[in-house]
């Protein structure tokens, strides 16, 4: 008979531990980048996350000896199923320690979640939308994560193949670039060739163009746009938007961030959007269990302002369907590697892009790029 207790959380407090636990956890991991407490909050609470106008969801905590030993969240997004016509609640924010009973009973909580709300499946890990970490490391352990994604123990894996009845339902690969001392020639003249022949040139923000002139909700449309086709994806709703804008944009430096309008068009009309930023990997890792206060914020500080970072993460990279043989990526990066170079930054890591997206990939075709990172999202029929 099993002695783990499955607990839902209920209260601020308990949440609160539920996000501690990773804290605890990794404590002392070299390689995970915890997310930011008040940022986990946020998105977690029902009263301040726009997701949960098309959402549900529970968490739960596993404890054992009472300890806790793991927790997960249980995720209906509506518009996704509905978009996709399926029947799935996801899984997701999972973390337990080296114990198979821990890592079922959690598991078995979501699916129990999702049968009594006639669910057909249980896929994750997921989170509320696409701009949530999704996917579970399955190979690149020893490479340092990224702000936006998940780092998991490689017994993660081991114990879906354990547990039985999951399958594959989308593998993702992640990529780390070499900053060119110099722009690729190709880049250079293909850049050249798509300003002359459509007319496409490079858009620079500012923070009033992002707040008062209307780019931030088109730079989100944009990302709508270009990722509506992918494996998960429903669409952010402009409430979304501005809070994912209010979250993230502070945070931007947009010297590192490139537009690419159509001058053909009347108002000169967005269809690339490149939002690149150092990384903050090493500052998260010093802020005490996630928290800004009291030294943290200095971390994040040095990191963004002070340039005390050799990484920078390409973010969010879009194009609209129709311009993408059309050499816009190219004019992107041909803007955005002087601006690399000039920050001293040295490597790229590009976020998760799906195994079989050919196109996606093949932006990095004339730069350095080394495969680094797997990871997967598991399905199972309830």
């Amino acid at each position: 008979m099993s002695n783990v207790e499955i607990r839902k959380v209920s209260s601020k407090k308990e949440l609160e531990a539920f996000i501690d636990f990773h804290y605890d956890l990794y404590k002392g991991n070299a390689y995970d980048t915890p997310a930011l407490f008040l940022d986990d909050m946020k998105t977690l609470s029902k009263d301040k996350n726009a997701a949960f106008e098309f959402c549900e969801a529970e968490y739960y905590l596993a404890y054992k000896d009472g300890k806790i030993v793991g927790r997960v969240a249980a995720i209906i997004n509506k518009r996704a199923n509905e978009k996709w016509g399926d029947d799935s609640v996801r899984f997701g924010w999972i973390d337990f320690i080296d114990d198979i009973e821990v890592s079922g009973a959690l598991l078995k909580a979501v699916e129990d979640y999702g049968r009594e709300r006639g669910m057909k499946n249980i896929v994750g890990p997921l989170g509320f939308t696409d701009m949530d970490p999704e996917g579970m490391l399955t190979w690149g352990f020893d490479q340092l994560g990224t702000m936006a994604t998940i780092y998991n123990y490689p017994y993660y894996p081991e114990h879906m193949e354990k547990l039985g009845g999951w399958e594959k339902d989308n593998d993702y690969v992640e990529f780390k670039l070499p900053i060119p001392k110099d722009i690729p020639e190709k880049y250079t003249k293909v850049a050249q060739m798509v300003e002359k022949r459509y007319n496409l040139h490079v858009k620079k923000f500012t923070k009033k163009d992002v707040y008062k002139g209307g780019y931030g909700l088109k730079m989100f449309h944009l990302i709508n746009e270009s990722f509506k086709d992918l494996y998960g994806y429903s669409e952010m709703s402009d409430r979304q938007i501005k809070q994912y804008i209010d979250m993230w944009m502070p945070l931007v430096d947009f010297n590192l961030v490139t537009g690419i309008e159509d001058w053909n068009t009347p108002n000169h009309e967005l269809i690339g959007i490149g939002i690149t930023m150092p990384s903050l990997a090493r500052a998260l890792q010093k802020c005490h269990r996630g928290r800004l206060l009291p030294f943290g914020w200095w971390h994040v500080l040095r990191a963004l302002k002070f340039r005390k970072t050799k990484i920078v993460d390409l973010l969010l990279i879009g194009v609209k369907p129709e311009y993408r043989n059309k050499g816009a990526n190219a004019l992107m990066f041909a803007d955005l590697i002087p601006w690399y170079q000039k920050y001293g930054l040295e490597w790229g890591e590009s976020q998760v892009e799906m195994e079989t997206n050919d196109k996606v990939q093949g932006q990095w075709q004339y730069l350095e790029h080394v495969h680094h990172k797997s990871r997967r999202c598991y399905k199972k029929v309830l």
